[in-house]
């Protein structure tokens, strides 16, 4: 019986702290880009097509606030309920599932949603769940009956690499190192 041979694929493990935040980051980041330039383009086109100065967010705050508030969570509840993930996590290779490693439905993203910022409320004690469990689960995934896998294969990028290397030495050029 040979010994068994180490894996280079995640896939299908549950989603550590660090993978989690920096895909939280980026999708904070996109989210915040794509709000911003909104309301700026709507704010310029206002501006333009009455002669007047206006800005969205400083003239009609809880109007932008509201809109703020309703982005965010069609951001995140929409993606998770089409794919599973956002862009933050297709980025780092993550996917909500659900605790049987189904996808989830729409009624658990929007649950998911609805309960995000309570964990981020009280970040400190829902991430110890993320840290802590073994199944890295926090306060919204619980309520949700979700948890984030890894979803990205270390495999078919060395699979990638190995073809590029064979396509490369068939062409008659030198592999790259």
């Amino acid at each position: 019986m040979s010994p068994p041979r180490p894996t280079l694929s995640r896939q299908g493990n549950y989603a550590g702290a660090v993978s989690r935040a920096a895909a939280f980051a980026a999708d904070v980041g996109i989210g915040w880009a794509v709000i911003l330039i909104v309301l700026g383009v709507t704010s310029a086109a206002i501006s333009y097509l009455f002669q007047i100065k206006f800005s969205v967010y400083n003239d009609l705050h809880w109007i932008a606030d509201v809109v703020l508030v309703a982005w965010f969570f069609i951001y995140f509840a929409y993606q998770w309920s089409l794919s599973g993930k956002t862009l933050g996590m297709a980025i780092f290779g993550l996917r909500v599932v659900t605790v049987e490693g189904a996808p989830i439905r729409p009624r658990q993203a929007a649950i998911r949603t609805l309960f995000l910022p309570i964990s981020l409320i009280f970040a400190i004690f829902a991430l110890t769940g993320i840290i802590y469990r073994t199944d890295h689960r926090a306060w919204h995934d619980r309520v949700a009956k979700t948890c984030v896998v890894y979803d990205w294969d270390a495999r078919a990028a060395r699979l990638l690499w190995l073809a590029r290397q064979r396509d490369q030495l068939s062409s008659g050029r030198p592999p790259i190192q």
